[in-house]
């Protein structure tokens, strides 16, 4: 799809996403009964219910895009995506974060076409904070009671790069190892994809993840990213790419330049 087809898209997800994050902030605010997935994740009932308001929506908007999503893919259900287009949905993203109660977690709405996410949209409800973007030079963040604003990565700072990493998965020895090439001035946590936006709006530089990830996790932060000016590459330089048969990603790195 192209990407004036995918800017005409935003502004609804955009509010579809808000929908669900409010849905989930009257769990958020009300408390949180949590179960374990088959994997040995954690679920919450606000899970379920920002996802039931998410693909109904969508499936109004384009009803002959499917929609991969997180908890419904776990229910064993998985459409055909061989078109190449296609909905990746984290209905809410950072469930460790949720129950925490840190405000670190998000909904991620992210549109691909052909292994690239050409539209996303991260939002974090409990802040208030959105992020948006379908294509090059788009990317925006808009909070409660204000407008738009346009972001973009920053240069590689002179005095050092500062890394944002996750805050509730190690990476370990691989991610020193990695570092070492890099002159890094500070590392900065931070939970869920709001590590692409913290690079997208020029707060960091680079966010290296040698941890566990799933297609749904990072879609919608790597859209706002390169709608920002980043990229998102394996180790060695390949793309990262989505739709693959296995919904888990490999390794990657998440940069400002």
């Amino acid at each position: 799809m192209p990407d004036t087809a995918a800017a005409t898209l935003l502004p609804f997800v955009r509010t579809i996403a808000h929908e669900a994050g409010q849905v989930i902030l009257r769990y958020y605010n009300s408390g949180v009964d949590v179960s374990t997935k088959a994997d040995g994740s954690p679920v919450t009932l606000a899970d379920n219910a920002a996802e039931a308001v998410i693909l109904p929506a969508l499936h109004h908007l384009t009803p002959s895009i499917p929609v991969v999503s997180e908890e419904a893919s776990a229910a064993g259900h998985r459409p055909d995506i061989s078109g190449g287009r296609f909905w990746l949905v984290d209905p809410l993203d950072g469930t460790k974060e949720f129950i925490s109660r840190n405000g670190e977690f998000t909904v991620n709405i992210a549109l691909i076409d052909q292994g690239v996410p050409v539209l996303g949209v991260v939002y974090a409800p409990a802040t208030g904070d959105l992020y948006a973007a379908a294509g090059s030079g788009t990317a925006i963040h808009w909070a409660e009671g204000r407008h738009d604003h346009a972001i973009a990565v920053r240069p590689r700072p002179a005095d050092g790069l500062t890394v944002v990493a996750s805050r509730s998965h190690g990476n370990g020895s691989t991610l020193d190892e990695f570092l070492a090439a890099y002159p890094v001035k500070e590392r900065v946590s931070c939970g869920s994809s709001l590590k692409f936006c913290t690079v997208a709006s020029g707060k960091a530089d680079l966010y290296p993840r040698f941890g566990p990830t799933s297609e749904w996790d990072t879609a919608a932060g790597h859209a706002v990213l390169i709608g920002a000016g980043g990229r998102v590459e394996q180790p060695d330089g390949s793309p990262l790419v989505y739709g693959k048969a296995d919904i888990r990603n490999p390794h990657f790195v998440a940069y400002g330049w």
